[in-house]
């Protein structure tokens, strides 16, 4: 005999329900599409299950998901937030809606725009107004169009947006053709640039492997000036790009990790770990060479730092 409509409805929901209850996890961490952040994430994830006897996962998205995700309350932690590169996202949910916090130790960083050491040493690539030159401009042309190319940073990246600016504020998107590309793809043209002797030139930063990896040469150019700043970014403004400018270096940012303010009521001791863990430029930058250099599973190189730095770990818990 059939059950009624309603019936089998309810029983469905209720079952669904059911499902997503046992599933949930106490804490969902948000991992944007670098490998200093994976890394990072994979860390906390193992001091909360293992100190705090939480269930956490991992959960991929942009930093803009991830900051609508926190102030909903589907997602709990963005483990590296760029500062200033994320100062709209900050503004909106720290500032302004109270849904997030930070915690407000910030590891330093380093931004802009690196060329190989072969490309300073044979061809006098050292400042970044050489890339408006077209003949060294065409020293980075690989595709034969006659203009050179440079990996600007990856799509989702606030910083590439900010990459485009300054290629228009300096003049070089005249004579560059400016390339978005997941990050595992640019390094790897830059490892075989490397070793083939080739020119190439890429948005880098720390913390990062690849000043550990390669001989790296930063293109010379004038100090930050904030009067000669104006970065709006494309989720605030449509005609963002024309009305943005950046004349100058990259200011040094800070990593924060921010978390979701019900976690203070939810789950204090987490939120309390969020709040007083504290990282620097060389340790992250060798989690990271661990992940992408030595292949090391993340799951399992996290496991191993924390039991290898419980002194560490005991102190941001408190203990």
């Amino acid at each position: 005999m059939k059950k009624p409509f309603k019936t089998l409805v309810a029983g469905a929901i209720g079952l669904m329900a059911a499902m997503t209850g046992a599933q949930a996890a106490d804490v969902v961490i948000g991992v944007p599409n670098w490998p200093s952040v994976r890394v990072t994430a994979h860390v906390l994830k193992v001091i909360m299950e293992e100190n705090l006897g939480l269930d956490v996962s991992l959960q991929e998205g942009t930093n803009p998901v991830i900051f609508e995700a926190m102030d909903r309350g589907s997602m709990q932690v963005h483990p590296e937030v760029w500062l200033p590169n994320q100062n709209n996202l900050n503004n909106t949910y720290v500032s302004e809606r109270g849904t997030v916090a930070m915690n407000s130790y910030g590891i330093p960083a380093f931004q802009g725009l690196c060329v190989n050491k072969f490309a300073a040493d044979e061809h006098g690539v050292t400042s970044i107004y050489d890339l408006t030159d077209p003949d060294k401009a065409a020293l980075f042309d690989t595709n034969g169009d006659g203009r050179g190319e440079v990996w600007i940073g990856a799509s989702g990246w606030a910083s590439t947006n900010v990459e485009k600016v300054r290629a228009q504020s300096y003049g070089y998107v005249e004579t560059m053709e400016l390339m978005e590309m997941d990050e595992t793809l640019a390094l790897a043209a830059v490892d075989a640039a490397v070793a083939a002797s080739k020119p190439i030139v890429f948005f880098c930063y720390t913390p990062h492997h690849m000043f550990a990896l390669h001989e790296l040469v930063v293109l010379e150019e004038p100090a930050h000036d904030p009067a000669t700043w104006n970065m709006i970014q494309p989720t605030d403004d449509p005609d963002w790009l024309a009305k943005s400018k950046a004349e100058t270096a990259w200011d040094l940012a800070y990593l924060h990790i921010h978390f979701a303010k019900e976690l203070e009521t939810s789950q204090p001791e987490a939120a309390a770990l969020l709040s007083s863990v504290k990282l620097d430029t060389d340790t992250v930058s060798a989690m990271t060479f661990a992940l992408v250099v030595e292949k090391q599973d993340p799951a399992e190189f996290a496991a191993q730092w924390v039991a290898d730095n419980q002194d560490q770990v005991s102190a941001w818990l408190g203990q």
